[in-house]
């Protein structure tokens, strides 16, 4: 199935695409590790079955160095071995964060007190700040069927700037 539409060429939302950029500029500007950054994209994105956005992390990830066995592995990273902590509990605030509709109290104390305990005030702000912006990512993609497969690092920064 194609796109129902294309968003990279209405300038509504390329107006919306840049300033969306921007906010992601943010976080990848913050102290929050890009490998990090990565992981968390790519789970949300699994969750919310955005193969577009699986596609974009993956890709981006493994272009930073990260390794296939971890790219692997993220959908089942409980069942890892290769994740620090501080990675599981990003994970953890992850999936919580995605599945709000999931369970009735959203973010558990238990995966915020291993955020807190992994994470400075700077990286926790840009933790939450990239699980909203990857879960808005994922909607856009989805609603407009914008599919996976032929994402190259660096495209969307050149689609935006």
């Amino acid at each position: 199935m194609d796109a129902r539409f294309n968003l990279f060429e209405n300038e509504t939302a390329m107006k919306f695409a840049k300033r969306f950029a921007n906010a992601g500029l943010v976080i990848q500007q913050s102290p929050l590790p890009k490998s990090t950054q990565e992981l968390v994209s790519l789970r949300a994105s699994q969750i919310n079955g955005c193969g577009h956005c699986i596609d974009m992390h993956t890709k981006e990830a493994a272009a930073a160095g990260e390794t296939a066995v971890r790219l692997h592995l993220v959908a089942a990273w409980r069942e890892a071995t290769v994740f620090t902590e501080a990675e599981q509990a990003a994970l953890a605030l992850a999936e919580e964060g995605t599945r709000l509709a999931d369970a009735h109290q959203g973010v558990s104390d238990e995966t915020w007190a291993q955020v807190r305990k992994h994470y400075d005030d700077d990286q926790i702000a840009a933790l939450i700040a990239l699980v909203a912006l990857i879960n808005a990512a994922n909607r856009l993609a989805v609603i407009v069927h914008l599919k996976g497969g032929s994402y190259e690092p660096g495209m969307f920064d050149a689609a935006v700037s």
